[in-house]
């Protein structure tokens, strides 16, 4: 297993492996999304710390002692080799309302991904507006 440098540091060696085992081409976007999740959390009011899991095999962010948000999975993008995804739960209006917000910004598939290509820029104030409202969700 490899150790990325300028990381949160991994507490759980299977999400670790999960990461590992992502293609060189996501990998790297994957990663800076893990960030981004956790500065997010960071510097949210009432998020608390997170736990990071393996969900369906996949790296999962929850706010387990809060309890103040819904599930966060990344993930490639099963439908294309060349993408990957910020997964929401499906069961939520998360993704319906970032599509009436940052719908000429953002791809998305249904009512639980936004998608990114492998070439494409991440809008970084976007996805922190996205990831705070999942982080907080149950706040609402």
């Amino acid at each position: 297993m490899r150790k990325y440098s300028r990381q949160t540091p991994f507490a759980n060696p299977d999400v670790l492996a999960a990461y590992d085992a992502f293609p060189a081409t996501t990998r790297a976007a994957l990663l800076r999304l893990r960030e981004l999740i956790f500065a997010t959390a960071a510097k949210t009011p009432g998020v608390g710390k997170l736990e990071e899991s393996l969900r369906w095999g996949e790296p999962a962010y929850l706010t387990t002692d809060s309890k103040s948000g819904s599930t966060i999975r990344l993930a490639t993008f099963k439908k294309r080799a060349d993408q990957f995804a910020i997964y929401f739960n499906c069961q939520t209006n998360l993704v319906d309302s970032f599509r009436s917000a940052f719908g000429t910004e953002l791809q998305f598939d249904g009512n639980r991904a936004i998608v990114f290509g492998t070439r494409d820029k991440m809008p970084i104030d976007v996805l922190q507006a996205c990831i705070s409202a999942a982080l907080t969700y149950h706040h609402k």
